[in-house]
C-alpha cells in the first residue's frame, strides 16, 4: 500500500481560503437531489421528475379543441379506407397576358406573299426565318428555274394570311395578327 506523499493540490489553482469564490467554500445542503455524472437518467429517475401534464384549457381532455378555434369542414362521401382528397375550390382567374411585342398587320403579310412569295418576305416578316430561310435559299441557289414553284408557294400562303385561315392567324409568337 503505498500512500499518497504529494500534498492535495487545489483544482481552481487557489492557495488561499479568502480567494475561493462564493459559494463553493460551502458544501451543498443535503436534501439536494444529486444528478446522474452522464448519460440519460434511468425512466424510474424520469417518472419522479416529470409530473403528469394538465389539460391547459378546460375540455383538453377531451380532444375538443382550444377555446376560439375554428372548426374544419367535415369530409363529405368519405369511404373508409379510402385515401384524403381535397375539397375543389373555386379559384381566381389569372388576368389576361399582355400581348408580346407589336402586333403584325394580316394585309402587309398578305401582300408580301402574294408579290414576293418566292423570297419568303412575307415569313421573315411574321417570324417564321426557317421557312422563309428555306424559301430564299431554294429560288436564289437554283438560279431561278425553281423561283416559280416557290412563287406559288408564297401566292398560297398570302392568300390564306388574308383570309384569315386556321394556320395563318398568328405570327411565329402566337401573337394574333391585326386587321
Amino acid at each position: 500500500m503505498s500512500e499518497n506523499t504529494q500534498p492535495e493540490q487545489n483544482p481552481l489553482g487557489l492557495n488561499k481560503p479568502s480567494e475561493v469564490p462564493a459559494g463553493y467554500d460551502q458544501p451543498a445542503p443535503v436534501d439536494t437531489p444529486v444528478p446522474p455524472a452522464y448519460g440519460t437518467p434511468s425512466y424510474q429517475q424520469a417518472a419522479e421528475a416529470a409530473p403528469a401534464p394538465e389539460a391547459p384549457y378546460p375540455g383538453a381532455a377531451q380532444g375538443t379543441p382550444y377555446p376560439g378555434a375554428q372548426l374544419g369542414h367535415p369530409q363529405q362521401n368519405v369511404q373508409p379506407g379510402a385515401p384524403y382528397q381535397q375539397p375543389y375550390q373555386q379559384g381566381y382567374q389569372q388576368p389576361g397576358y399582355a400581348v408580346a411585342g407589336p402586333q403584325k398587320s394580316k394585309v402587309v403579310a398578305g401582300v408580301l406573299g402574294i408579290l414576293l412569295g418566292s423570297l419568303g418576305i412575307h415569313n421573315f416578316y411574321l417570324g417564321y426565318n426557317k421557312k422563309a430561310l428555306i424559301q430564299l435559299l431554294v429560288s436564289v441557289l437554283s438560279f431561278g428555274f425553281l423561283a416559280w414553284a416557290i412563287g406559288i408557294w408564297g401566292l398560297v400562303e398570302g392568300i390564306l394570311i388574308l383570309v384569315g385561315s386556321d394556320n395563318f392567324r398568328t405570327d411565329a409568337n402566337g401573337v394574333p395578327l391585326k386587321e
